[in-house]
């Protein structure tokens, strides 16, 4: 088991990607906190994981992701892992019809969301002397889609901030790094098409390569091999899981 007794949170983890992770770190003996702002969803996941704890949270509230944080390390003692993967995307649109209050949320998920994660859980891994912060980004901080434009720079800013956070943690062994997915099966695909057709998705498809969407495992095996030991070396980098689209 690759992550055994190691302790997880998991943002985001009541459907989608999250989910996937969480999960797959389970099957490799890591004790999971799910953590979603959808109740529902992250008590669904939780049940299907033995020993999962639920903890209802939003990542842009300060309170929510300090008690996050303390709900992980009152139950099971430690935090190692912290996957920062709850995001939120605008619809696709021109850029200037994106409403100011739509591209705020944006930003406190995508970008405030790794500040606090951080913010609670950097002084736990210090005293523990080593942990990993891994941020769930996107190929669309790397090669953008038109009509995502401020999305696109929410997951630009996720980039530089892991190369920067890895920088300034290391000496404190806490490694930091992300996934880059390309769109992929989840509830946000609708929203970065602009409409879900088959046509949309056929244009879509055709820029990635190996002629497929991701699915929530693609992640989760990229997410499960980063936050292992076998990438104790690996810090600040930022994995393109993309079929292709980024070459």
């Amino acid at each position: 088991m690759r992550l055994k007794d190691k302790v997880a949170v998991v943002t985001g983890a009541g459907s989608g990607f999250g989910e996937g992770i969480a999960k797959t770190f389970a099957r490799e003996g890591a004790k999971v906190v799910i953590a979603d702002i959808n109740e529902a969803g992250g008590k669904r996941v939780a049940g299907e994981i033995p020993g999962a704890v639920f903890v209802k949270t939003d990542v842009s509230r300060n309170a929510e992701v300090k008690a996050m944080v303390e709900t992980a390390v009152a139950k099971f003692g430690r935090l190692d892992i912290l996957v920062n993967n709850a995001g939120f995307t605008h619809k696709n649109m021109p850029m200037l019809d994106v409403s100011e209050e739509l591209f705020d949320r944006v930003f406190a998920v995508n970008v405030k969301g790794i500040y606090l994660g951080a913010l609670h859980a950097v002084p736990v891994m210090r005293r523990q002397k080593g942990g990993m912060i891994l941020n769930v980004a996107s190929t669309a901080g790397l090669r953008p889609r038109p009509g995502l434009t401020w999305y696109n720079g929410s997951k630009g800013a996720a980039m530089l901030l892991t190369k920067s956070m890895a920088v300034e943690l290391a000496p404190d062994q806490i490694r930091v790094c992300a996934v880059n997915p390309v769109a992929g099966e989840t509830g946000m695909l609708k929203d970065f098409m602009g409409q879900d057709t088959p046509e949309m998705r056929a244009k879509f498809i055709a820029t990635i390569p190996l002629g497929r969407l991701s699915q929530p495992q693609d992640i989760a095996n990229a997410a499960l091999f980063l936050c292992s030991g076998e990438a104790e070396f690996l810090t600040g980098v930022c994995l393109e899981v993309d079929g292709g689209r980024c070459i």
